[in-house]
C-alpha cells in the first residue's frame, strides 16, 4: 500500500512539473517571475563607504564621460603598453580623471575599492558603459533601500512623570535585564532611586544614606549630587557614583532592596561608570571601572563575585558597610584594584569596556584626546581621536567596527575603529547640541538625541536620517533648553525592546516593534568559500545571502530577499571569484557582485522547479540543472545586460529518468557529471554537450540510492597515470562510492561513512592534493579521511574493498549537516560546515572549533588562542524563543520590590523529570562498530542540548522540507519519526533497560512523605465516595 501511495504521489508530482514547464513555455514574458518577487535589499556591516559615489554631481559625470572617450592605453607589463578601446580606462587613468573632474583629492584606497567593484571581469579596464550601469544600479539600490527603511518600527512616545524626584533631573536609567520580571531604576541628581515596572509604573523609591563624615548624624538621607550609575547584573546590585568621591552599592536581589556598601574616600570624583562580566561564566572575574575628573581610569576587579564583592564583617550597626578606598588592600581576597592615570586632560564623561580585545574606550571634551582606545594591559598601541571641541557622548559596535561620536556641535560623526584621521561620514540634521547616541546593531540604525528634545533615527548603510521625533515634554518652554542628565538615552533590548529618553524629571518610552520573524530565518541550506576574497558565503532558507570574513568571523555584507521568498538551493563562483551565482527552488538564477552586493544578471528560467546544481567553467559559461532534468547554458562573460537568455542546445531532455540532484565538472578532462534521484550517474563532454558514458543505471540497481553529492578529484584527473583509478566520488545514502571514467570497470569500491544506520552524507569535499576527504552527515558528524592511497588504480582493488583511514571524527552539529567544505587560508587547512541547527562553523582538521559565524567573540586565524576549542560554542539566541523568558525563573532568579509576581516557578514535576531523562537518553546515538566506538571516543554534546526538546525543532524540519514536500526523498523521511515535539532517528528511540530497584532504604523524612501521600490518596477517595470530613496533615505534625 505504501508503495502504491508513493507511486501515485510521484506521478502526481511529475504531472505537476510537466504542467509547470508547459505553462512556463507558454508565457510571453519569461522574466515575469523576477518582476513579481520581493525586491532584494543589501546591508553592509564593515569596510565599505558609499560617500565617494554620493559626492559625484552631474557636472562631474559629464567630465568623466569626456575622459572615458579619449584614446588611452593600459600598461600590462614593464616597457610595454597595450592599446585599449577609446571608451575604457585603467585604474591610473580613472584615478587621475576622477580627481581632475571633481577637483577633490580622494584617498587612493577608496578609489581602488570603487574600481574593483566595477571591474568584475578582472581585465584591469573599466568602460563607460560599465561605469554608467554601475552608477544606475547604485542609485536604484539607494532608492530601494530608502523606500524599505522609511517605515521605522517605532511607536509614538509615551511620557511619564517622576514625582519622587522633586523636579531634579534624572541622571541615568538602568534596565535590570537579569531580574524577571523586567524592571527599571531611575537615578536622580539628588540621589533618589525610583523602581519602575516594565510598563513604566513607579513601584518604590529608594534613598541613599549619608556618608560617614556627615556632621548631621540625625539626618540619614544623602546630601549631594550623583554623577552616574551602573547595574551589576551577575550579582544583582546597583552602583551609584557621587560628587562626594564615593560609590554606593545597592542590593536589589530581594523585595526589600537596601544600600549594602558605601565605598568612600576615592582619590578623585568618579564621573562615568562601566561594569562587565562574562555572561557565560557569571561567577568568574568581573570588573567595575570608572573614569574620574582628572582623566584617569580606575578598575575594581572582583575575583569571586558570588562569594561577595567585599569582605563583609558581622556588625550590629544599621546602614551600609563603610569601606575606605585606601584600605581596599584589606579585601585582597575578593578585590583587586588597578589605576591607569592621565588618559585625558579633562574629566572623562563616558567609559566603555570591549571584552573581545579587552579594550577600554573613554571620551572627554578635550580636543587633544577626545576619544581614546587602550587595552587593559597597556601593551598595545593606543588609538587617539583628536576632535575639535571634544566629545560629549559616543557608542561603539565591535562587530560593525563602528564608532559614533557627538560633541558640542550638532553633528554626529561615524568613524572606523582603526582610522582616527577622518570620519567615514558626518550626519548633519540636528539644530542644537547632541547629548547622546546609541547604535541598534540588529536594525542597522543609530538613535541620536539633542538638547532641544529632538530624537532622530539614522540608517547606517545609507547614512540618511529616516525619522525625526520631537518629544513634547511638559517642561519644555520656547527659548529655554531643558535640563538633562548625563546619559539621557537607554536602549533596552529585552523581548519587548524599548527606547527610554529622559528630560529632567520626565521619562519618555518608545517601543520598537519587532517585525514578524521568518520561521525559516537562519536555517542554512548551502555554503561555500571564496579563496580570492577570503570570504565565506552562506545561504539561508529565507532567501538570505550572507558574506563573512573568514579571518575574523564577522559579517561584512548581507543580501536579504535574494530570490524573493524562495529558498536558496545552491551557489557557485565565477572564474575570477568576484561574482556569485545563486539559484533557488523556483528555478530562478541570479549573478551578484561580491564586492558590493549588486545584482548583475538575472538568468532565464527553464522550469519552475528547483535548481540543484550550478557550475561555471571556462570563459564564464554557466551550466545549471535540477528537477527539470535539463542542462541550461548561459554566457555572462562580456554581457552588460541584466537579463540573460538560456541556451538549451545540450541534448539533456531525455537522458535522466529522474530528477537531477547533484552536478560537478572536471576542467582538466573537460567532463561534466550529473547524478539523479534514482542513482543514475551520467558523464558528459563539455565540448560536445552530450553524454559519453553512464557509470551506473537505475535498471542495474537493486534499490534507489539517490545521488546527493558528486565530487571530482581534480588532482588525480590531471595525472594521466591515475586516471584509471577513482577520479569521481558520489554520496549515495550514506555510502561514498568511487568511480573511474575510463576502463571496463567503473566502480572502484565504496564505504559507509556515518556511524549510525540510515544516515546520509550531505557534505563532501577534498583538498587540492586529493589526499584528504571531509564528510558531513545528517547525524551532525564531521569526519576526515585519508584517501591519498585509496583506489589509486584499477588494480588497487584491495584498498577499495575496505574503508580508508579515518583520521578525525567529531560531532560538530546537533542536527543534519547540509554542506561542508575543506578550505585553505594562508596555507592553513580549515573545515567549514553548515547545518539546519542554524550554525555555520569553522573547524581545524583536528576537530578544534574555531567558532561559529555570527558569534560575539571574534576570532583571529593567525592566533589559535582565540579559537573556541571546547566545542561548546553558545547557540545563537533566537528572539522568537525569548518571548516567554519573563515567565521563567531559575535557581538564581528573584522577584523585585513587592509587586505581585508575574513569573512562575520552574520546579519540575515527576513527569517532567522523566521527560528530561528520556530526552537526554535519546540524544545519544549508538555506533554500530564497537571497535570504531572504542577508538574514536564519544564526543559530548554541547551544554545547551536541552533546547532541542522544544517545538521549534519540529518547525525547523517542517520548514526545511516544505519546499520539497512533493519530492520522494527516502533518505530523510525514512530515518526520521515524530517523537514528542521533534523528529528523531529511529535507532535513537532504543531506550536502555531499566531494572526495578529493590530493598532501597528510605530516609525517615522520605518515608514520612510517602505515608502522608498515601493517606491523602485514601482521604481523597473517601471524600469522593462519601460526605466524610477532609483530614489534613503536614510534615510538622
Amino acid at each position: 500500500m505504501n508503495q502504491i501511495m508513493k507511486s501515485e504521489t510521484y506521478l502526481t508530482r511529475r504531472e505537476e512539473t510537466k504542467q509547470d514547464m508547459d505553462s512556463l513555455k507558454a508565457h510571453k514574458d519569461p522574466w515575469k517571475v523576477y518582476k513579481q518577487e520581493t525586491p532584494s535589499s543589501i546591508q553592509y556591516f564593515a569596510g565599505r563607504s558609499v560617500r565617494l559615489l554620493e559626492s559625484l554631481q552631474s557636472s562631474h559625470l559629464r567630465a568623466l564621460m569626456e575622459s572615458f572617450f579619449r584614446q588611452r592605453s593600459v600598461r600590462s607589463k614593464p616597457n610595454r603598453r597595450v592599446p585599449v578601446s577609446a571608451n575604457s580606462m585603467s585604474f591610473e587613468d580613472f584615478f587621475s580623471s576622477l580627481k581632475e573632474a571633481t577637483g577633490q583629492d580622494y584617498q587612493r584606497r577608496d578609489v581602488e575599492e570603487l574600481f574593483n567593484e566595477m571591474d568584475v571581469s578582472c581585465d584591469g579596464c573599466v568602460g563607460w558603459q560599465t561605469f554608467h550601469n554601475f552608477i544606475l544600479q547604485h542609485l536604484k539600490h539607494m532608492k530601494d533601500s530608502m523606500w524599505a527603511c522609511k517605515h521605522v518600527p517605532i511607536s509614538q512616545p509615551s511620557i511619564h512623570h517622576c514625582t519622587y524626584n522633586k523636579q531634579e533631573p534624572i541622571v541615568r536609567v538602568l534596565a535590570l535585564s537579569q531580574s524577571p520580571p523586567m524592571r527599571y531604576i531611575s537615578v536622580s541628581k539628588r540621589g533618589t532611586l525610583i523602581v519602575w515596572n516594565r510598563h513604566l509604573n513607579s513601584i518604590k523609591p529608594l534613598e541613599m544614606c549619608a556618608g560617614p563624615f556627615n556632621k548631621r548624624q540625625y539626618r540619614k538621607s544623602f546630601q549631594g549630587w550623583t554623577t552616574d550609575a551602573v547595574y551589576l547584573g551577575n550579582v544583582h546590585k546597583i552602583a551609584v557614583a557621587t560628587l562626594s568621591r564615593g560609590i554606593h552599592f545597592f542590593d536589589v536581589t530581594t523585595t526589600c532592596s537596601f544600600e549594602q556598601v558605601h565605598l568612600f574616600g576615592l582619590s578623585h570624583i568618579a564621573t562615568a561608570l562601566c561594569y562587565w562580566y562574562d555572561t557565560e561564566a557569571p561567577g568568574e572575574k568581573c570588573v567595575l571601572m570608572w573614569g574620574d575628573d582628572r582623566g584617569s581610569v580606575n578598575l575594581l576587579w572582583f575575583l569571586q563575585p558570588f562569594k561577595g564583592l567585599f569582605e563583609m564583617p558581622f556588625t550590629n550597626q544599621s546602614g551600609p558597610v563603610q569601606i575606605f578606598m585606601p584600605d581596599i588592600h584589606a579585601h585582597s581576597a575578593l578585590v583587586s584594584y588597578q589605576h591607569i592615570p592621565k588618559i585625558h586632560n579633562e574629566p572623562i564623561n563616558r567609559i566603555l569596556f570591549e571584552p573581545h580585545d579587552e579594550l577600554i574606550i573613554t571620551s572627554s571634551e578635550s580636543p587633544a584626546s577626545s576619544v581614546v582606545i587602550i587595552d587593559v594591559s597597556q601593551k598595545r598601541e593606543e588609538y587617539i581621536w583628536r576632535i575639535e571641541k571634544g566629545v560629549r557622548c559616543f557608542d561603539f559596535s565591535f562587530s560593525l567596527g563602528l564608532l559614533v561620536t557627538a560633541g558640542v556641535g550638532s553633528a554626529v560623526r561615524l568613524w572606523n575603529r582603526y582610522v582616527t584621521s577622518r570620519p567615514t561620514a558626518v550626519l548633519r540634521s540636528h539644530q542644537t547640541t547632541v547629548l547622546d547616541v546609541v547604535i541598534h546593531q540588529t536594525l542597522g540604525k543609530i538613535f541620536s538625541y539633542s538638547k532641544d528634545a529632538v530624537l532622530k533615527i539614522w540608517d547606517i548603510p545609507s547614512q540618511h536620517c529616516l525619522k525625526t521625533i520631537p518629544l513634547q515634554f511638559p517642561n519644555i518652554q520656547l527659548g529655554f533648553a531643558p535640563e538633562h542628565g548625563s546619559v539621557p538615552l537607554l536602549l533596552s533590548l529585552t523581548p519587548d525592546p524599548v527606547l527610554l529618553v529622559t528630560c529632567r524629571e520626565f521619562l519618555a518610552t518608545l517601543h520598537l516593534h519587532k517585525s514578524q520573524p521568518n520561521s525559516r530565518s537562519g536555517i542554512y541550506t548551502y555554503a561555500l568559500y571564496n579563496p580570492h576574497l577570503q570570504q565565506v558565503i552562506t545561504a539561508c532558507a529565507d532567501s538570505t545571502l550572507t558574506v563573512w570574513d573568514v579571518k575574523t568571523g564577522i559579517k561584512t555584507m548581507e543580501i536579504r530577499n535574494a530570490h524573493g521568498t524562495e529558498e536558496v538551493s545552491c551557489m557557485a563562483l565565477d572564474v575570477h571569484q568576484r561574482r556569485l551565482i545563486s539559484a533557488a527552488t523556483n528555478g530562478t538564477i541570479k549573478v551578484w557582485n561580491l564586492l558590493n552586493g549588486l545584482n548583475l544578471h538575472k538568468l532565464e528560467t527553464v522550469s519552475n522547479s528547483e535548481v540543484t546544481g550550478v557550475i561555471c567553467h571556462h570563459d564564464n559559461q554557466l551550466l545549471a540543472t535540477g528537477w527539470s532534468r535539463l542542462i541550461a547554458q548561459y554566457s555572462i562573460a562580456f554581457s552588460e545586460d541584466i537579463y540573460i537568455n538560456a541556451d538549451l542546445s545540450w541534448n539533456s531532455g531525455h537522458q535522466h529518468s529522474e530528477d537531477i540532484l547533484a552536478m560537478d565538472h572536471c576542467p582538466g578532462l573537460g567532463l561534466l557529471a550529473t547524478g539523479s534521484y534514482d542513482g543514475e550517474i551520467i558523464i558528459w563532454s563539455l565540448a560536445l554537450q552530450k553524454p559519453i558514458t553512464r557509470l551506473q543505471t537505475h535498471k542495474l540497481l537493486k534499490a534507489h540510492l539517490p545521488v546527493h553529492r558528486l565530487l571530482f578529484l581534480q588532482r588525480r584527473a590531471e595525472q594521466s597515470h591515475l586516471r584509471s583509478g577513482a577520479v569521481l566520488l558520489s554520496s549515495q545514502k550514506g555510502s561514498v562510492c568511487c568511480w573511474s571514467i575510463s576502463g571496463p570497470t567503473h566502480n572502484h569500491g565504496q564505504f559507509y561513512a556515518p556511524d549510525g544506520a540510515d544516515e546520509c552524507v550531505m557534505g563532501l569535499s577534498t583538498d587540492h592534493e586529493n589526499s584528504l576527504l571531509v564528510t558531513g552527515d545528517t547525524a551532525g558528524f564531521i569526519k576526515v579521511w585519508d584517501i591519498s592511497h585509496y583506489a589509486l588504480s584499477a588494480a588497487d582493488s584491495q584498498s577499495a574493498e575496505s574503508r580508508p583511514s579515518l583520521l578525525q571524527s567529531w560531532r560538530g552539529h546537533e542536527r543534519a549537516i547540509v554542506s561542508s567544505e575543506l578550505l585553505v587560508y594562508e596555507s592553513q587547512l580549515l573545515v567549514l560546515s553548515v547545518s539546519v541547527d542554524r550554525r555555520a562553523c569553522l573547524w581545524t582538521p583536528q576537530g578544534s572549533c574555531v567558532g561559529w559565524f555570527g558569534q560575539e567573540q571574534q576570532w583571529d586565524l593567525s592566533n589559535p588562542d582565540t579559537y573556541q576549542t571546547n566545542r561548546e560554542a553558545t547557540s545563537p539566541i533566537k528572539e522568537e524563543e525569548e518571548e516567554d523568558s519573563q515567565s521563567r525563573v531559575g535557581a538564581g532568579s528573584f522577584i523585585c520590590w513587592g509587586e505581585s509576581s508575574e513569573v512562575t516557578g520552574t520546579s519540575l514535576s515527576a513527569g517532567d523529570s522523566q521527560q528530561t531523562d528520556l530526552q537526554r537518553s535519546v540524544l545519544t546515538l549508538q555506533t554500530p562498530d564497537p571497535d570504531l566506538r572504542s577508538s574514536l571516543g564519544r564526543v559530548t554534546l554541547p551544554k545547551y542540548s536541552e533546547v532541542l526538546s522544544g517545538d521549534h525543532v519540529f518547525r525547523d524540519l517542517e520548514i526545511q522540507m516544505s519546499a520539497r514536500q512533493h519530492r520522494p526523498r527516502e533518505t530523510v523521511r525514512e530515518k526520521l519519526c515524530r517523537f514528542g515535539n521533534e523528529f528523531m532517528p529511529l535507532q535513537a528511540l532504543e531506550l536502555p533497560e531499566i531494572s526495578e530497584l529493590k530493598d532501597v532504604p528510605l530516609k525517615p523524612w522520605r518515608l514520612k512523605i510517602r505515608q502522608i501521600s498515601s493517606r491523602r490518596a485514601e482521604t481523597s477517595s473517601r471524600t469522593l465516595s462519601s460526605e466524610a470530613p477532609l483530614l489534613c496533615e503536614t510534615l510538622e505534625d
